[in-house]
């Protein structure tokens, strides 16, 4: 009998992609731990699932961030990628307009300005954790910048990033960090309402204040719907570009060849940021719970089983992405799912892409290689994201 294999071990967060091609050999539906899920392992099927909501519903992405051992609400498992239709439009469409390509465009000269500051500050310090020093700083200042927050509060920005994504991931012994995410959890919930009070006292030019006075189908927004956006901006706006940042990086680093291309060939970048998206999806997972007993690749599934879409098996699925194992800079196929597919495509994809490509461009002028000081990656531990909590690299100048 073959033994399940658990997608919270050690052994799988360190090293996903060889256990995903095995799970790929023995079909595109397989069962998985923790509990029994069923992964859909290939591109087809993944690309089913997401785009069929009336069949699978997002309410299954609460498993993950709503476990029993928390014993209090998260606002996260209240937000926009855990709602079906037709609650999940209805709230999506008040956010629609602050992230067009317009909307985007006009925080590119701040962005550029931002990252040419840490930039000068890494260079000067060239051996460097680029995480602390480039990759969470940028997106969290972003975000700090859309929600109208004070950027006093970036210090706690990569603690409050890996604790929410811990959330689906803590082992059940592990009682102190089950502590440690309920603390986050209250102190982010009482930053948050502080702002929110201030909002209301004094309107800004940012989205904190658009959502305040903005109503969903005649109605303002809860408490709770508030909360839930600022949760969910967060976490997509910070954690999941945080890894972009962090993975582009390792690449450069695993390939110096590339280095040496993009620093060349600057117009090669956007390709490079959508191979390491596919390569390494911060987004490595999704689920969903069945609505009704359904069929998917001969495999019956019953009324309300757990679906596990692997983003990150789906990437390297070889009938759609040959030599997926590969980094190609000059790959062209279909569109990775990195970023969702169907009613769920992330709100912020152009967001999340300018500033990785924003990112390289102003760092590679000034770099000629880049080089990993770790044999061992400290990844966070989860069902959903994987990323480098740490990346220590040594720069060295042009």
């Amino acid at each position: 009998m073959r033994t399940r294999l658990d997608c919270l071990s050690r052994e799988f967060i360190e090293n996903p992609h060889a256990h995903l091609a095995e799970l790929r050999r023995q079909g595109p539906i397989v069962q998985v731990d923790p509990g029994g899920m069923w992964a859909v392992t290939r591109y087809d099927e993944a690309q089913h699932v997401l785009k069929s909501p009336q069949l699978f519903s997002s309410t299954g992405m609460r498993l993950a961030f709503q476990p029993e051992w928390l014993g209090r609400a998260n606002p996260l498992a209240e937000s926009l990628p855990f709602l079906d239709p037709p609650q999940h439009g209805r709230l999506r469409t008040l956010v629609l307009r602050d992230f067009t390509s317009a909307a985007i465009k006009r925080l590119e000269p701040r962005i550029r300005a931002l990252a040419r500051e840490r930039i000068a500050r890494l260079m000067e310090q060239r051996t460097v954790d680029y995480m602390e020093a480039l990759a969470v700083p940028i997106p969290a200042t972003v975000v700090c910048w859309l929600l109208g927050l004070d950027t006093a509060l970036l210090k706690h920005f990569e603690r409050w990033a890996h604790d929410i994504a811990l959330i689906g991931g803590v082992h059940p012994e592990d009682t102190k960090q089950m502590e440690q995410c309920r603390r986050t959890l209250d102190e982010m919930e009482r930053h948050v309402q502080g702002a929110l009070d201030a909002r209301r006292k004094t309107p800004g030019d940012d989205l904190m204040s658009d959502l305040l006075q903005a109503s969903a189908g005649g109605q303002a927004l809860t408490p709770q719907e508030l909360m839930s956006f600022f949760f969910v901006l967060f976490t997509g706006g910070v954690e999941t570009t945080t890894y972009l940042l962090g993975q582009s990086a390792r690449m450069l680093c695993q390939h110096p060849e590339l280095l040496l291309r993009l620093r060349q060939t600057p117009a090669l970048i956007p390709r490079f940021v959508e191979e390491t998206l596919r390569y390494e999806p911060s987004a490595v997972a999704l689920l969903r719970t069945c609505l009704q007993d359904v069929t998917v690749a001969d495999t019956a599934l019953p009324k309300g089983s757990v679906v596990l879409v692997s983003l990150a098996s789906a990437a390297r699925d070889e009938k759609v992405f040959p030599d997926g194992d590969r980094f190609i800079l000059e790959r062209e196929s279909a569109q990775h799912l990195s970023f969702g597919h169907g009613i769920h495509f992330c709100l912020g994809v152009m967001l999340a892409r300018m500033e990785a490509c924003i990112a390289l461009e102003e760092l590679l002028p000034h770099v000629g290689r880049m080089e990993l000081r770790t044999e061992r990656i400290d990844w966070t531990t989860s069902l959903v994201v994987r990323g480098p909590r740490t990346l220590p690299v040594e720069l060295f100048p042009t």
